[in-house]
C-alpha cells in the first residue's frame, strides 16, 4: 500500500527535485560551450567522398573442385588420344615401334604417379593413374590385334579381364601405390568379367552362365565383407548385389521350367549356394537392416530352390502346398537360439512372405464361393443344382489348379495361431486364425462338390458359428468380435443368393438367418450392425414368404410392412444412438420396399402409405424424433388420402377432404391454445395440406373455371390470414397454392402471347432481365435476407 506525504512535505520534496535538476543542467551547458570554443581553435578538415569499395565476386566453386575438373577433362583427352593412336595411327609403325611407343607410355604412365605422390599432388597422381590404367587396356587390345587375331574374342576378353584385374590389384597394393583410390576399385570391376565371359566362350549353357555369375557375386561378397569401408568395399557391394541378381533370376527362371528332378536339382544347387552365400552374409553383416534383407532372401531362394526339384512330379494342385510346407519349415529354422537376431528377423518374414503367396493363390477360388452365387439372383427357383460347385459358379468357368485351397488355409491359419506369440502381434493372428479359418471352410465343400443342401447346412453353420463367437468373446478376445460380425454378415448374403435355386431353401435359409442375427442382437454386442442384418433379412424372408404364398406383389407389401414395424418398436428400446439410427434407417428402407411393391395397385399403395404413416406417428411419439417424424407422418397421411381418391375416381376431392382439414385444423388450434411453442406446420400444415393440395391437383385439369376461382379465393384467404397472424404454414402453403392457381389460369393466354411475339423477343426480354438483375444484384440480396428475417420470425 502507498503512503501519500502531507501537502508540505511533498512541495518540499518537488522544490528539490528541480533544484537538482537545475544544477545538473548548468554543468551540461558549461561544458557544451567549453567543446564548442575548442573545437573552433582546431584547423577544419577538407571533406572527400569516400572512395568506393572494390566489388568482391563470391567464388562458384572451389579451388580443389576446379583441380579435379581439370584433371578429369586431361585425362579424357589424353586417353582419346591414346584410343585414336592405338585404333588409326598403328598401322603406320612397325612392330619395334609399336612395343617401344605403347610399352614407354604405358610404363612413364604407371611411374608418374610415384613422384607426384611424394610431392603431394595427391590429385594428379590420381589422374595419371587412371590413364595408366586405361593405357594397359589399349595394351591387351594391341596385344590382340597383332599377335592373337586368330583366337576366340570372348576368350582372350575372359583372360585379359583377368590379367587385368590381377595387375591392376597388384599395382594398387604396392607400398607407394597404396594412397591410390582407383586401382582397386578398378581391378574389382574387371573382375566381374573373366568367369562370366569364360563360361560363354565355353558354351556353358544358362546353368553354367547363372553359375558363373553367382561366383563373383560370392567373391565380391567376400571382399566386401573384409575390406574397410570406402571405396572398395562400395565397389564390391555393387558388384555382389548386380552379378547377384542377374545370377539369381537365371536360376530361378531354371527352377521353375525344370522338366524334371534332375534339371531342378542343378537349379536348386546354384540357388542353394546363392542362399549359402547370402545367410553368411548377414551373419558377418554389422548393419541390421541388411542382415534382415539378406536373411529374407536366403530364406526365399532356400524354399524355391527345394520346391524346383519336388515340383516336377507332383500334380499341378499340389504345388502351391508343396512350397508352403517348405516355407513353413522356416519357422523351426528361425527359432534357433543359436541365429544372431537379425538372421531370425529375416528369416521369419520370409516364411511370412512364402504364406502370403499362398493365400493369395488361394483367394481366386474363395471370391468365387461367396461372390459367385450373386449370379442365380437371375434365375430364381430355377431348380437345385447338381453340386456345390455349380451352385457357385452358376456358369463360371471352374478353377481346378485350386483344390488345394482349404488345405493351404488351414496350413496358414495353423502356423499363425501356434508360431505368433507376442503380446504385439497375438492378437493381428487370431484375427488372421479367426478369417483363414472361415475362408477354409467356406471352400472346401465346394472343394469336394458336396450336394446343394449340404452346402447350404454348412453355411448356415459356419454363419451361427462366427455370431455364436460374437456372443462368447470375452474381455481377453474381444478381438474377435467386429471380424467374426462382419464374416457373418458376408456369409449370410451369399447365402442368401446361394438358396435363390429353390422355394424352401429360400424360405428356411432366410428364417434361419433372421433368427440368428435376431437372437445375437438380444446380447446387445455389436448390435449396431446385427439388428440391421436382421432387419434386412426379415424384409427378404417377408417378400420369399408372400411369393411362396401365391401372392401377388401388393399383397406381400403387407407383410414387409412387419419388418418397419418391429424395427420401430426396436428403436424405441435402443439407448445407443448409432444403434437406433441405423435400425430407423433399416426400417425406413423396409418401407420404402413395401411401397415400391404396393406401387402397381392404388388401393393397396393407400393402405400401405396409411400403415406406413401409422408406424411413424408411433415413431413421432418420442421426444427425440417428434418433430421429422411429425413431418413425415402427416406427408404419409395426405398421400394416402390423395392416393385413395385418386383410386377411387373421385373427381371433386372437396366433399371428403374438408371436413378432415376442418377437423385438423381445430385440433391444430387447440393445441396451440394449450402450447404457443408448437410450430405452425404442426398445428395447421396438414389440415391445409389436406384441402388445398387435392384442390390444387383437380384444378390443374379442370375445364371449368369455378374450381380455380373458388380455390385462389381460399388461397388468398389463407395467406393474408398467415401474414395477419404471422404464421409461416399458412402464408406459404396459401401462397405456393395461389401462385400455381393463377399460372393456371394465365397460361392460356401466355401461349397465345407467345406465338404471337416474334421469335427474337423471348431472347431479348431474357437478356433485358439479367441485366436488371445483375444491376440490382445487391439490392436483391437485401430483399431476400429481408424476406428470410420475416419468415424466421413467424411460428
Amino acid at each position: 500500500m502507498t503512503q501519500v506525504p502531507p501537502p508540505s512535505e511533498e512541495l518540499r520534496l518537488i522544490d528539490t527535485e528541480l533544484w537538482q535538476l537545475n544544477a545538473r543542467r548548468a554543468q551540461l551547458l558549461a561544458r557544451r560551450a567549453w567543446l564548442v570554443s575548442r573545437l573552433q581553435a582546431l584547423p577544419q578538415p577538407t571533406w572527400t567522398p569516400p572512395a568506393a569499395a572494390p566489388v568482391s565476386h563470391h567464388p562458384e566453386t572451389g579451388a580443389p573442385r576446379v583441380q579435379n575438373v581439370l584433371l578429369l577433362l586431361g585425362g579424357l583427352l589424353l586417353t582419346i588420344a591414346a584410343v585414336a593412336f592405338t585404333l588409326v595411327s598403328w598401322g603406320h609403325l612397325g612392330i619395334g615401334g609399336r612395343s617401344l611407343v605403347l610399352g614407354a607410355v604405358t610404363v612413364a604412365a604407371l611411374a608418374a604417379p610415384l613422384p607426384l605422390l611424394g610431392r603431394g599432388l595427391r590429385s594428379t597422381a590420381e589422374a595419371v593413374a587412371g590413364l595408366a590404367l586405361a593405357l594397359t587396356v589399349l595394351d591387351a587390345y594391341a596385344l590382340y590385334a597383332v599377335a592373337l587375331a586368330g583366337a576366340d574374342a570372348t576368350a582372350y576378353a575372359s583372360g585379359a579381364a583377368a590379367v587385368l584385374a590381377v595387375v591392376w590389384t597388384g599395382y594398387g597394393l604396392l607400398p607407394r601405390t597404396k594412397a591410390l583410390r582407383l586401382p582397386l576399385p578398378a581391378a574389382l570391376a574387371a573382375a566381374q568379367l573373366p568367369l562370366l565371359l569364360g563360361a560363354v566362350a565355353a558354351d556353358a549353357g544358362p546353368y553354367g552362365i547363372s553359375g558363373a555369375l553367382l561366383v563373383t557375386a560370392a567373391c565380391d561378397t567376400l571382399v566386401a565383407l573384409r575390406a574397410a569401408a570406402g571405396l572398395v568395399r562400395i565397389s564390391a557391394t555393387v558388384g555382389a548385389y548386380g552379378t547377384g541378381a542377374w545370377g539369381v533370376l537365371g536360376a530361378v527362371w531354371l527352377s521353375w521350367t525344370a522338366g524334371g528332378p534332375g534339371t531342378g536339382a542343378r537349379a536348386a544347387a546354384l540357388l542353394l549356394f546363392a542362399a549359402g552365400v547370402a545367410l553368411a552374409a548377414a551373419w558377418r553383416d554389422r548393419a541390421p537392416g541388411h542382415a534382415v534383407g539378406l536373411s529374407l532372401a536366403a530364406g526365399l531362394l532356400a524354399v524355391i530352390a527345394l520346391g524346383g526339384v519336388v515340383r516336377p512330379v507332383l500334380p499341378a494342385p499340389w504345388t502351391v502346398p508343396a512350397y508352403l510346407a517348405l516355407g513353413i519349415a522356416l519357422v523351426a529354422v528361425a527359432g534357433a537360439d543359436r541365429l544372431p537376431e537379425a538372421v531370425r528377423r529375416g528369416l521369419a518374414v520370409a516364411c511370412a512372405a512364402v504364406q502370403g503367396v499362398a493365400v493369395l493363390w488361394a483367394l481366386p477360388l474363395l471370391a468365387l464361393t461367396v461372390l459367385g452365387p450373386a449370379g442365380g439372383a437371375a434365375r430364381v427357383w430355377s431348380g437345385a443344382p447338381g453340386g456345390a460347385r455349380q451352385a457357385v459358379s452358376v456358369g463360371a468357368p471352374w478353377l481346378p489348379q485350386s483344390q488345394t485351397a482349404p488345405l493351404v488355409l488351414a496350413a496358414v491359419a495353423a502356423v499363425l495361431a501356434l508360431a505368433v506369440r507376442g503380446a504385439t502381434w497375438r492378437p493381428r493372428a487370431l484375427t488372421g486364425v479367426l478369417v483363414l479359418g472361415w475362408s477354409a471352410l467356406m471352400v472346401a465343400p465346394v472343394v469336394l462338390d458336396v450336394p446343394y443342401p449340404a452346402l447350404l447346412v454348412v453355411e448356415v453353420l459356419v454363419t451361427a458359428a462366427l455370431l455364436a463367437v460374437v456372443t462368447r468373446a470375452g474381455a481377453a478376445e474381444s478381438v474377435f468380435a467386429l471380424p467374426a460380425v462382419v464374416l457373418a454378415l458376408v456369409t449370410s448374403v451369399s447365402l442368401g443368393f446361394l438358396s435363390l435355386a429353390t422355394r424352401s431353401a429360400t424360405v428356411g435359409v432366410l428364417t434361419a438367418v433372421t433368427a440368428l442375427f435376431a437372437a445375437v442382437s438380444l446380447k446387445r454386442r455389436l448390435s449396431v450392425l446385427t439388428l440391421p442384418a436382421a432387419f434386412g433379412h426379415g424384409a427378404a424372408l417377408a417378400c420369399a414368404a408372400g411369393a411362396a404364398a401365391g401372392w401377388a406383389p401388393q399383397h406381400t407389401a403387407l407383410l414387409v410392412l412387419v419388418v418397419p414395424a418391429v424395427a420401430a418398436l426396436c428403436a424405441a428400446r435402443v439407448s445407443d444412438t448409432r444403434t437406433t439410427v441405423v435400425v430407423e434407417v433399416a426400417g425406413a428402407a423396409a418401407g420404402c420396399l413395401a411401397i415400391a411393391l404396393a406401387a402397381v395397385d392404388a388401393g393397396m399403395l393407400s393402405l400401405v402409405l396409411s400403415l406406413s404413416a401409422v408406424i411413424v406417428s408411433g415413431t413421432a411419439l418420442r421426444p427425440d424424433r417428434r418433430p421429422a417424424a411429425a413431418y413425415a407422418a402427416t406427408a404419409l397421411f395426405a398421400l394416402a388420402a390423395w392416393v385413395r381418391l385418386a383410386a377411387w375416381g373421385v373427381t371433386a376431392p372437396e366433399p371428403y377432404t374438408v371436413p378432415v382439414s376442418v377437423a385438423a385444423l381445430v385440433v391444430g388450434l387447440l393445441r396451440r391454445r394449450r402450447d404457443p411453442q408448437v410450430s405452425s406446420w404442426v398445428a395447421y400444415g396438414p389440415g391445409l395440406a389436406t384441402t388445398l393440395v387435392p384442390s390444387l391437383a383437380a384444378a390443374w385439369t379442370d375445364v371449368y373455371a369455378t374450381r380455380p376461382w373458388l380455390l385462389g379465393a381460399a388461397a388468398l384467404l389463407v395467406t393474408l390470414l398467415g401474414a395477419r397472424r404471422r404464421l409461416r404454414a399458412p402464408l406459404l402453403l396459401g401462397g405456393g397454392v395461389l401462385v400455381l392457381d393463377a399460372l393456371h389460369e394465365l397460361a392460356p393466354y401466355l401461349v397465345q402471347i407467345a406465338g404471337l411475339l416474334p421469335r427474337w423477343v423471348p431472347p431479348a426480354l431474357a437478356g433485358v432481365l439479367l441485366l436488371v438483375v445483375g444491376a440490382t444484384y445487391e439490392q436483391r440480396l437485401r430483399d431476400v435476407r429481408r424476406a428470410r428475417d420475416v419468415l424466421g420470425r413467424m411460428d
